[in-house]
């Protein structure tokens, strides 16, 4: 949108995070306000003030939608009105719509990362999961998977034994997949992956700054593996590069960012998204 066409009628929408300067979401939907021609701007804002962030969003009559990132998709149920059962009993959440001060949270990160499984033709029916990380993001894809696949075993690894225990407990309790969890060391890591035909990656290792870390040793991967990395910055991932490297299957995170932010759209709008050039902006920043 032109600065000369932001009038008071304006809606805001934003991107909340820490870090946030790599990320894509304002070229992507202020692409696809463009293109169907609609009154919103979108912008990126660093927080770490989340209740602070959510209570401003509450008094601006104007500021329609937030897209929540890393790391605050957890805190930020704590600061909204109302939440679907189903995005409560995840635990997190990515989305914020505030309907004349009455903000209501929800997640797409789930269906956006299962929707890429899918069109990548990944068969899940009867398979082993191995997911890196147990923060936000994982949550919705966990609970997403386990509800939604006929998935063998659910397997997460991660450094924080308290969120890992969390997470493992919330999902036994909410679902009837077969759930394991482990601290993220070098032997749980390679039993895991010797069990694995999906490995997916929900920690911020392979993002700026750290573009040149992996937390899979090339060696521990095993052929026909399935590698998914939902860092979108860069495209290809170390983990990504190694995996294709070794003959794997691998889908890139632009893949569940692009779909995530199909849904937010709708929600923000009440409009149909404009996919094909939300792609087209995406790749050609990615690229560039």
């Amino acid at each position: 949108m032109k600065s000369s066409s932001i009038t008071t009628a304006t809606r805001l929408c934003a991107v909340i995070g820490n870090p946030v300067a790599h990320s894509l979401s304002p070229a992507l939907h202020n692409t696809a306000f463009n293109e169907l021609g609609l009154d919103f701007v979108y912008l990126a804002f660093r927080v770490e003030d989340v209740a602070g962030a959510l209570a401003g969003m509450r008094a601006l009559d104007n500021f329609r939608g937030m897209s929540i990132t890393i790391p605050h998709k957890i805190e930020a149920m704590k600061h909204v009105d109302k939440i679907a059962d189903v995005d409560r009993s995840i635990g997190s959440i990515n989305t914020v719509i505030n309907d004349g001060g009455k903000l209501t949270g929800l997640g797409t990160d789930g269906p956006g990362a299962l929707k890429a499984l899918v069109d990548a033709g990944v068969e899940l029916e009867g398979r082993n999961i191995l997911m890196l990380g147990a923060g936000g993001a994982a949550r919705a894809i966990a609970f997403t998977l386990a509800r939604n696949t006929g998935l063998n075993r659910l397997s997460i690894l991660d450094i924080d034994t308290v969120m890992l225990q969390g997470l493992a407990g919330d999902l036994k309790a909410g679902t009837e997949a077969d759930i394991e969890a482990a601290p993220l060391i070098d032997d749980s890591l390679a039993e895991a992956m010797a069990e694995a035909d999906v490995v997916i990656n929900c920690t911020p290792v392979g993002m700026h700054p750290r573009e040149d870390a992996s937390l899979v040793p090339p060696a521990l991967f095993r052929p026909g593996q399935t590698v998914f990395d939902i860092v979108y910055t860069p495209l290809e991932t170390k983990l990504l590069a190694d995996a294709q490297s070794c003959g794997l299957r691998v889908i890139s995170g632009v893949e569940m960012f692009i779909n995530q932010a199909v849904l937010q759209f709708q929600h923000f709008t009440g409009q149909e998204a404009p996919v094909e050039a939300m792609r087209r902006v995406v790749m050609e920043r990615l690229t560039s």
